[in-house]
């Protein structure tokens, strides 16, 4: 099997704007799994809240970069990890900019490169998944953290994390490029869009592994 850990957001748990969450073969990590098939093994490993690097007093326990060693290590072997994650450093008390939280994405991603995996354990791949753009209708956004400077950071992004992974040596796709928020929250993605995104991660899974 092909062992690939999906580490994101609340859009990666599936977080569904009309409440509670996605049916598992919804969520794009599980759509993802159902399109690749019984050679992959897709990890779903998302959180509602987390971020690529900051601690969030208002949601403790978010942070990314404190959290995917944890995941790394009790996951292994990889063979590929997806890191989507930025749309929660877009938050407004958090005070980071696009290129700020562009480098919270290279810093995980050198996570995943030297981490001590351990003898008989290989670097699994990266695969950056710059986020869905925030909707700009704040007023109907239900989050707190979010005003109107979030949906302008989140469209700032995609170049920044193509650059990341350029330099790293990753694979990368805009998940903005397939996929955007229901109208209803303005962050979140509904079945349609899950499936979009899935379909896109898909192809770049597919053409690493099968070309």
């Amino acid at each position: 099997m092909i062992n690939i850990l999906c580490f994101g957001d609340s859009n990666t748990f599936g977080t569904n704007p009309k409440g509670g969450r996605h049916a598992w073969n919804t969520r794009w990590p599980g759509r993802l799994q159902v399109l690749l098939g019984p050679e992959y093994y897709v990890i779903e490993e998302g959180m509602g809240g987390r971020t690529t690097v900051w601690d969030d007093p208002l949601e403790p326990g978010r942070c990314g970069i404190q959290a995917l060693p944890i995941a790394l290590q009790s996951h292994k072997p990889l063979d590929l990890v997806i890191l989507a994650l930025g749309t929660n450093d877009c938050k407004v008390h958090l005070n980071a900019t696009p290129k700020i939280i562009a480098k919270g994405m290279e810093n995980l991603c050198n996570l995943v490169q030297h981490f001590d995996y351990g003898p008989g354990y290989k670097v699994p791949q990266i695969l950056v998944v710059s986020p869905i753009h925030i909707g700009e209708d704040m007023d109907h956004c239900p989050f707190a953290s979010f005003d109107e400077t979030s949906p302008v950071k989140s469209r700032n992004l995609a170049p920044l994390y193509g650059q990341v992974a350029k330099s790293l040596g990753c694979m990368y796709i805009d998940a903005a490029s397939l996929a955007q928020a229901s109208s209803l929250d303005q962050l979140h993605m509904d079945a349609k869009n899950h499936g979009a995104l899935a379909e896109g991660i898909m192809t770049v899974v597919k053409s690493f592994f099968e070309p």
